[in-house]
């Protein structure tokens, strides 16, 4: 895995430098997102004002993030599922590329393949029927020498075992609030993922990132922007190794959980 760089800046964004370029995924940047509040600390633009390239897995407002995606400005390139591309290119984003499942863009020596997740695609959530919608998707990006799965939001699903292997997985433990709704990973469920996906490393995002005002100082809730990543590297102990990074930091692939 030389030359590739990875930084979890919390929830579903994820820095990745690799090709020689700079990739964010699903970025979420700001200190408030809809009704929701930060509660890792706050990012340094330095960690996001770089980016050559951005990967949305869907249009839920914490993975596709209007203001966020302004701070990175309105001509770096925005991989976004099929059918969500006028949406974006509506509200002033000149470059938007999509992709259904299955197929692939590429940057230079940085390809990009749409894979399937399991999850609802429609920007208000699966019971609703106005607004846009597009199909959800994970992300696999492959470079020389290297080939990370990003999952986006899913559940499982059969096809992740056609996936791998891959060097790094980014796999979902929880959420933003005190229950996870349908198309979500819990700790044990991202461990079956981890059989399926088959990484050399995995690591656990989308948690201890977001919360509802008020409910992050009940003390299930603390526990749950704590404990989802480490309840995941305990139940993959023996299958894979485990880079069990904080919100903002840098993931070590040198030194990572047995």
């Amino acid at each position: 895995m030389e030359g590739l760089s990875l930084r979890f800046l919390g929830h579903s964004t994820v820095r990745l430098e690799v090709a020689g370029r700079v990739v964010l995924t699903d970025p979420v940047l700001t200190r408030a997102v809809g009704g929701l509040v930060r509660v890792a600390p706050p990012l340094d633009p330095a960690a996001y004002a770089d980016a050559d390239l951005v990967l949305i897995s869907h249009l839920h407002g914490d993975h596709l993030h209007v203001p966020s995606l302004r701070l990175l400005g309105r001509h770096v390139p925005i991989v976004v599922p099929r059918g969500a591309g006028g949406w974006l290119r509506r509200r002033g984003f000149a470059a938007v590329v999509e992709l259904d499942i299955g197929e692939q863009a590429s940057f230079g020596d940085l390809r990009v393949t749409a894979v399937w997740a399991e999850h609802s695609g429609h920007r208000w959530g699966p019971r609703f029927t106005h607004g846009p919608q597009a199909r959800a998707s994970g992300h696999v990006v492959e470079a020389p020498g290297a080939r990370v799965y990003v999952a986006g939001d899913t559940d499982l699903h059969a096809g992740m075992a056609e996936l791998g292997p891959v060097d790094v997985a980014f796999l979902p433990v929880w959420g933003w609030g005190p229950n996870l709704g349908p198309g979500h990973l819990d700790p044990v469920r991202a461990a079956e993922a981890v059989a399926r996906v088959r990484p050399r490393v995995a690591v656990p995002v989308h948690w201890g990132t977001l919360a509802v005002p008020g409910l992050a100082r009940t003390r299930r809730m603390r526990r749950l922007l704590v404990d989802p990543p480490r309840e995941f590297a305990a139940a993959v102990r023996g299958k894979t190794r485990v880079a069990l990074t904080e919100p903002g930091e840098v993931v070590d692939l040198r030194e990572v959980s047995p």
